[in-house]
Formats: structure tokens, sequence, C-alpha cells
């Protein structure tokens, strides 16, 4: 008899430092140091080469770590240009597992991007479109949890109706060439319709090109 109750108690003790200290789970590593590797190599050998209305590097890291911090897995890129942005964003989701829809309209700069893609070892994770993204933003399908936009300006309002419905909750959606000083050439009417939802909370980075930061914080 005492040694059933004793057994007893080892087994609720057992029980308590289970619930109090639970096992440690092996989490699955998204690490590759030889693609850090390569994608810091490119970068800094295309510091100073970039053209075309590319991002400026600071705003690219700053992509990169939204989506790294957010484990961000479906990304949209509107606007590739040649690729700056996408390399930053495509090597984030490389972290988290995920992939990059980046349409761009322009064939010569769509084909520069591809080969900068493939140069910086990111190609796997990137989709690129070679399309006009005022129809493909319609088609596309959700949940989409990141969306960059850097095309035409006018047409910033137009972009973010067309994909917030699609994107999840806790999901950002920025937009390049803005500050909160710069209401030009669409960027005003977009801002007052971007600050006005009330479903989505905004701020904005000042550095670099200027990125306005919206996150969904519910559905409408």
């Amino acid at each position: 008899m005492k040694t059933k109750l004793l057994s007893l108690r080892y087994q609720i003790l057992f029980i308590l430092l289970f619930l109090i200290v639970p096992p440690v789970m092996s989490q699955p590593s998204t690490e590759n140091p030889e693609l850090d590797k390569k994608v810091k190599a490119f970068l800094s050998d295309k510091k100073y080469g970039w053209r075309d209305m590319n991002v400026p590097a600071s705003d690219g890291q700053l992509l990169y770590d939204i989506i790294v911090e957010n484990g961000y897995k479906n990304a949209v890129e509107i606007g590739t240009s040649t690729g700056h942005s996408g390399v930053w964003i495509a090597w984030a989701l490389s972290k988290t597992g995920g992939k990059l829809i980046t349409m761009e309209i322009d064939e010569r700069r769509y084909k520069e991007a591809l080969a900068n893609f493939d140069k910086a070892g990111v190609l796997e994770y990137v989709d690129a479109r070679l399309c006009d993204a005022h129809e493909m933003a319609k088609q596309l399908e959700g949940p989409i949890d990141f969306v960059f936009s850097d095309a035409d300006k006018t047409w910033y309002t137009n972009y973010f109706k067309d994909l917030a419905p699609k994107m999840s909750i806790g999901g950002c959606f920025t937009a390049h060439n803005i500050t909160q000083r710069r209401r030009q050439y669409g960027i005003t009417e977009f801002v007052e319709y971007i600050e006005a939802q009330p479903n989505f909370k905004t701020t904005y980075n000042n550095d670099g090109g200027g990125v306005s930061i919206s996150y969904k914080t519910a559905e409408e």
C-alpha cells in the first residue's frame, strides 16, 4: 500500500513538473548562412549600381525587418523595377518560409530583375510576373500578409482597395515615397484614405525614400 502511494506521488509530481516546465520542442530552422553570405555579397557589389527608381538600401532593410519580425510568408510587391527591394523582401521570406509575388509592367526591367534575383540567390522565393498590376492586383487571391507598393502613385489608393480585403489581420501594407510631409502625385489621396480606415493603423518611416506602414487590426 505504501509503495502504491509513493508511486502515485511520483506520478503527480511528474505531472506538475511537466505543466510548470514544459518540454523544449525543437523549432524548424530556416537559417541559411550560405544564402545570407551570397545575398550580402550581391547587395554590397550592387550598392551604388541601382537605377530605375529602385529603393535605397535603408528602405530595403526596413522591409526585411518588418517581414522577419512578423513572420510574414505571403508577400506582394507592386513595381519590381530591377529588383532591389525584391531581393530584400525575398531574402526575408527565405527566413520565414514564404514567397513573393512581384509585378512589373516593363519587360526590360522585368528581365533585369530576374537576373538580379538569380545572382542574389533568392529566385526560388520569387514569383515574378510581367503584367499590368492594375489588373493583376484585382486577380490575386488571399490570404496576403505583406504588401509593398512602389509603382504609379496615382494608383496607390486603388491598389490598397484591391488588396486590403485579402490581407490577414496583423498583415502590413507598405507604400514607398511617402513621408508625413510628402503629399503629391496622388499620394495625398492615398494618405487621407489609409488614415481614414478604422481597421488599419498607419505610421511613417521618414528615412530613405519614405515608407508608410499600415497594419491591419481587424476586418472591415
